[in-house]
């Protein structure tokens, strides 16, 4: 009965994420399918443990046994129950504990710097946490990458306006850190949440967005320091719109050059609904 009801828990809690949209907040959704594929797969090992138990409950009732099994009894249970516990566990934790979204102090507790571009560059593949661009060669061959940074430059750079929204925003960063020649001098406009921490003037702040590649094992920080053309009025996690000029600045506290975007106009918007973004979520073909 356990068993049953477990399996049981386990469908109706893929259910739950998929109904609620909350599984976005774990993996791209491209990969949606696989929550639709464990909830059939659970729905079919409920049904057939449920069947499994009446056959055994049937079977039990024609036997008869005057052994003493109790102290067997007993060790299968406590073996049982510890199995039983492993599965419960994320159960409990995935249907009471609320789901956190992502923001400036997960930032603050990593550690914010431009270590992880320097470890790509250095090919350490095992590097996970990536910060302000977005880099996907470690899931391509050279050449390959090569060939799919080449074709979303020319669709980038050929845009009189960068425009990054939330199906383009992983592919454009990624395409202007590597490329950042190419855009220097184009108009770019995007949306994210303050964060100020790392600053030193105080008409800058760096504006990003938290981005899925695959899971939320591989999200990272993306964005750009931002130079305002004032002293702004707001705090981390505030929600902006950008738009202004990408040059380059040589930021000492990374000590390495990097895309600055120099702020024309702004203004203070709300969190999106869905606020992290995904690598070829809705336009894969992008």
């Amino acid at each position: 009965m356990i068993r049953a009801l477990i399996l049981m828990s386990f469908t109706y809690f893929f259910y739950y994420l998929y109904s609620s949209g909350d599984n976005s907040k774990y993996i791209n959704m491209k990969y949606e399918y696989i929550c639709i594929l464990g909830i059939i797969l659970f729905a079919i090992l409920t049904i057939v443990q449920i069947i499994s138990m009446t056959k055994e409950e049937e079977e039990h009732s024609h036997k008869c046994c005057d052994h003493d099994h109790k102290h067997e009894k007993d060790s299968s249970l406590v073996i049982r129950m510890c199995h039983y516990a492993i599965f419960i566990f994320p159960l409990v934790t995935g249907l009471f504990l609320p789901i956190a979204t992502l923001d400036s102090t997960v930032v603050k507790s990593k550690g914010f710097s431009f270590k992880a571009i320097d470890d790509f560059e250095e090919g350490d593949s095992f590097v996970q946490t990536q910060y302000l661009r977005p880099d996907t060669s470690i899931y391509f061959g050279k050449d390959g990458y090569d060939e799919i940074m080449q074709k979303e430059l020319r669709v980038f750079a050929n845009m009189p306006t960068v425009a990054l929204n939330d199906e383009n925003f992983l592919k454009g960063m990624e395409t202007i850190y590597n490329f950042p020649g190419e855009f220097i001098g184009k108009k770019l406009s995007y949306k994210g949440f303050i964060y100020k921490e790392q600053v030193i003037d105080r008409k800058q702040a760096f504006v990003l967005r938290f981005g899925v590649i695959h899971c939320v094992a591989d999200s990272g920080v993306f964005g750009m320091l931002v130079e305002f053309p004032d002293d702004m009025k707001l705090q981390d996690d505030d929600w902006v719109n950008v738009e202004g000029t990408i040059s380059t600045v040589y930021y000492q506290p990374f000590k390495a050059n990097i895309p600055v975007l120099k702020v024309d106009s702004w203004e203070k918007t709300i969190q999106p609904e869905e606020p992290y973004t995904f690598r070829g979520y809705e336009n894969p073909n992008l």
